[in-house]
């Protein structure tokens, strides 16, 4: 984990702790020439864009101060979106409960894909409800868990 990215995340947990939000995630990254900083805010019920640009020029402000980025970057701060791919163990943490579907690498008892609830994340193994059924996977034999997106 960058610099860039700790500091953020101890400034993130905390203002969106205080806003009644979650910080999922939050990337450093360098697209082409651009540098982007992106964290990812959640909340119970959904997360809008006047949230967004609230926790946005917030974080802005207090990450400014400390300043752990030398180059130009720009900040960038979304929801998780409704069918995002999980991908670290926080997310796996904070997404419990929620309807996910996964993917994996090779069948299990001839299903590669599993639509579920997520029920536990612990040392890389996924946990998902199936009906009835209760299903585990290690994260690296999966291609992908995301979150279900249903109409």
């Amino acid at each position: 984990m960058t610099e860039a990215v700790k500091v953020a995340f101890e400034i993130g947990d905390k203002l969106a702790s205080e806003l009644g939000f979650y910080l999922v995630d939050a990337q450093y990254v360098k697209e082409g020439k651009d540098n982007f900083l992106r964290l990812y805010v959640d909340k119970d019920g959904g997360i809008g864009i006047d949230d967004c640009e609230k926790f946005s020029n917030a974080f802005g402000e207090l990450y400014d101060k400390i300043d752990p980025i030398s180059e130009e970057y720009f900040l960038e701060v979304s929801s998780p979106g409704v069918d995002r791919v999980l991908k670290t163990d926080r997310e796996f943490k904070y997404f419990i409960g929620r309807e996910v579907t996964t993917k994996l690498y090779a069948a299990v008892d001839g299903k590669k894909e599993f639509d579920g609830i997520l029920k536990d994340f612990e040392d890389g193994k996924i946990t998902i409800e199936v009906g009835e059924e209760t299903v585990s996977f290690m994260q690296k034999d999966v291609v992908f868990v995301k979150l279900a997106f249903k109409i």
